[in-house]
């Protein structure tokens, strides 16, 4: 085979088994199986040890700038809210001050708007895709749906300006689930063929190009943005192999641990220069790092009954935080998709006025507190502290103000501070915990960048704090501290809302660097988790179901047991024969859309026996060839794009009689399975086995020997319920309706 001519091993076309005419928002799957053909086996023959050992390196390059540019780029977005929220917060406080409150409310609702509608109109007129966290899109590549749109270079660009934007406004949103996102792009980005092509060297056969080690490459990416959004990088791995990847194995582990050492390094170095004035306004905050090791943490049987109670309030208040966001995500989605880009704008202008009003106003409803005794540092007047002056004479401090004007990141630092016994009051802890509780549900609605981490860890330890404010008052302050039981109240929420526990754990403990509170964190995620369970799935799960990918859940829903292979096939196949006409073969091709062909061969007593599967993109380049050295040449054009990625071939009337040899490129040794295996076990069988395509063979010894081919799409509830309508619709289907 000629230099240049190399198969792609994984290009993304439409899957096999399916119509032309595919629904809106359908989306394609990626090929994590290799085609094992003759020319693959070639192509592996003719690799040296050098070529291999080169092979190793470049995927252990390609890790590392993920991690850098990750770390790189989380460094810019904290730098860069750190020194917006601080002049809009400076600017507003300078003129309550002077006694213009007008003014400083004028000053700081408009910027928010301002800040809010540039990451509003990034997102629509730029990348729809950066909206929202980014984490269910990542988990579906991961699991196989080919969404590269939502990890494309522009969908990075907006992502990185609008969660600037979006946090400096101060909107109830985090950045954990966006950096996941912008560091899945980065990786995305590394994995192209162009640029494996030309930094890395390959230029006969790239045994990075396909969807396998972008897959990987991916979950390392995954891995580095939660690291980089919490400076936990053991944390950042177990999130990966908890909740992002679907499919792991131990040379992975290995490359997500490189991935976030790096990532922490390159934040460590970045911290240690911005401390030194280089960064402007930035100081203590901004990487969220809530060093709590410096706690007496002395606790009994007597603190798991708090513990179990927070908990359960976590379990239900995570679960009802699930069911009312996925019904206003919905509500929002189909009110925005039929009012335009005006009611979009509209929509986002009038949450960010909401969270202005909320910030700003209802401080003034807070009574001014005394400073402690002997504390230097109240009241507070610039950008940070526990104890902001706000409108406060001397001497007094604001609890509230310390809460809700500030961003998320300063506020969650105020919930976890040692040493301040009843800061705040239980009326000021109530209101915040519901004003947050409803503006993050507000949030997530609008067409900006917004993550959840960060707003379910502020609303848990809200009512953590409260939680420890009540046992302190009871017990006195010879147990735990309230900071304790806000850590504790920020676990039980983020186990009802995104039913993850080990990773979720270990990401506290780095965040809090506290070893000590290990048994009452697992304890409270645990409760959380199985009381959330009671009643729905966990967040980034419901958003793929509503977004609508065709994701592969991990246990196949119990009445798929009462199906064969063969009851989940809705269209006949296309097969082709091993020596095929090239007018049938760009019949064929023009006529559907389908990216596998199951290949026939004749027998001498004349049946056909089954000989492997072929992919379109295969023949593509046994056409392109044939065409090359034909003096009658055939023309051919590749349409890559929706809705049916057609190939338009046209061919000489003399050629197009020849026969053409598919041998080469046809993958004979397949998976497949028999017509009358059980839905269940063939679902299992193509989920753990990362397939594209299932043939399913038919056991009758007459006819064809193919009944049909199984792609992702076959296996989702929708597609089955209309070929048995009989199945009827499961409950937890019935929000997306």
């Amino acid at each position: 085979m000629e230099d240049g001519a190399r198969i792609d091993l994984a290009e993304p076309l439409l899957d096999g088994n399916k119509p032309g005419d595919l629904q809106p928002g359908a989306l394609d799957s990626l090929n994590y199986e290799i085609v094992e053909n003759d020319l693959y086996r070639q192509d592996w023959r003719l690799t040296s040890r050098f070529g291999i050992l080169h092979y190793t390196i470049c995927k252990w390059i390609l890790v590392f700038l993920v991690g850098f540019w990750t770390g790189v780029v989380s460094l810019l977005i904290n730098v860069a809210v750190e020194n917006i929220a601080g002049t809009r917060f400076l600017a507003t406080v300078d003129l309550m001050a002077s006694n213009r409150i007008a003014m400083a409310f004028a000053v700081y609702a408009g910027s928010n708007i301002v800040l809010v509608l540039l990451s509003a109109l990034l997102c629509i007129y730029v990348a729809p895709e950066a909206a929202g966290s980014g984490v269910p899109e990542v988990e579906a590549y991961l699991n196989g749906v080919d969404c590269s749109s939502a990890l494309s270079f522009n969908t990075f660009f907006v992502k990185v300006v609008g969660i600037v934007g979006a946090l400096s406004s101060g909107l109830m949103c985090g950045k954990a689930g966006p950096l996941v996102h912008m560091a899945a792009c980065i990786a995305v980005f590394f994995g192209q063929p162009g640029f494996t092509h030309r930094l890395l060297g390959f230029t006969k056969l790239d045994l990075l190009d396909n969807d396998k080690n972008r897959q990987d490459l991916v979950a390392c990416g995954a891995a580095a943005g939660l690291a980089a959004a919490f400076r936990a990088p053991i944390g950042g791995v177990l999130f990966a192999l908890e909740e992002a990847a679907s499919w792991w194995r131990s040379a992975l582990l290995w490359r997500t641990f490189f991935t976030t050492a790096v990532v922490s390094y390159v934040l460590r170095i970045g911290i240690h220069w911005c401390r030194h004035g280089h960064c402007g306004s930035y100081g203590k905050g901004g990487l969220i790092l809530f060093d709590v090791g410096d706690a007496r943490v002395n606790y009994g049987l007597l603190e798991l009954v708090p513990v179990a109670i927070l908990g359960v309030i976590g379990g239900t208040l995570g679960s009802l935080y699930n069911h009312l966001h996925a019904h206003f995500f919905l509500f929002n989605t189909k009110w925005q998709s039929r009012k335009g880009v005006f009611a979009k704008l509209f929509h986002a202008a009038l949450v960010a006025f909401i969270t202005s009003i909320c910030s700003f106003g209802l401080p003034w409803l807070a009574p001014c507190r005394q400073c402690p005794p002997n504390n230097e540092e109240c009241p507070t007047h610039g950008r940070v502290g526990n104890y902001k002056a706000f409108n406060c004479p001397p001497g007094h401090y604001n609890d509230l103000a310390g809460l809700i004007f500030n961003t998320t990141e300063d506020a969650i630092r105020n919930l976890f501070s040692l040493g301040t016994p009843f800061e705040y009051n239980y009326i000021t802890l109530l209101i915040f915990t519901a004003s947050s509780y409803m503006l993050a549900l507000m949030t997530y609605g609008i067409l900006v960048p917004s993550g959840l981490f960060v707003p379910a860890i502020l609303c848990g330890a809200t009512y953590g704090r409260l939680a420890g404010m009540v046992m302190v008052s009871i017990f006195g302050h010879d147990r735990l501290d309230e900071s304790m039981y806000a850590i504790i109240g920020a676990a039980s929420f983020l186990g009802g809302s995104m039913r993850m526990t080990v990773s979720l754990c270990v990401v506290i403990l780095e965040l809090t660097n506290n070893l000590s509170m290990l048994p009452l964190v697992m304890f409270v995620l645990l409760i959380s988790k199985v009381v959330g369970d009671c009643f729905n799935n966990g967040i980034f799960k419901l958003h793929i179901d509503i977004k609508g990918f065709d994701f592969l859940k991990e246990a196949p829903p119990p009445f798929r047991s009462q199906l064969t292979a063969r009851d989940a096939i809705l269209t006949p196949p296309v097969t082709l024969y091993r020596e095929e006409k090239i007018g049938r073969i760009l019949d064929v091709l023009s006529a559907c859309s389908y990216n596998a062909f199951p290949v026939l061969d004749r027998e001498p007593d004349g049946k056909d026996r089954f000989f492997g599967m072929v992919l379109r993109a295969h023949i593509h380049v046994l056409l392109e060839m044939r065409s090359a050295n034909s003096p009658k040449k055939i023309a051919v054009k590749t349409v890559r794009k929706h809705p049916a990625a057609q190939r338009s071939l046209s061919g000489n009337c003399l050629e197009v009689e020849s026969l053409l040899d598919l041998t080469p490129v046809v993958n004979q040794s397949p998976y497949t399975v028999l017509e009358t295996l059980s839905l269940a076990k063939t679902y299992s069988l193509f989920r753990q086995l990362a397939l594209r395509h299932l043939c399913v063979l038919s056991k009758n010894k007459e006819g064809s020997p193919v009944v049909g081919v199984l792609t992702r799409h076959d296996f989702m509830q929708s597609s089955l319920w209309k070929k048995h309508p009989q199945l009827g619709r499961l409950s937890s289907f019935r929000i997306l309706e």
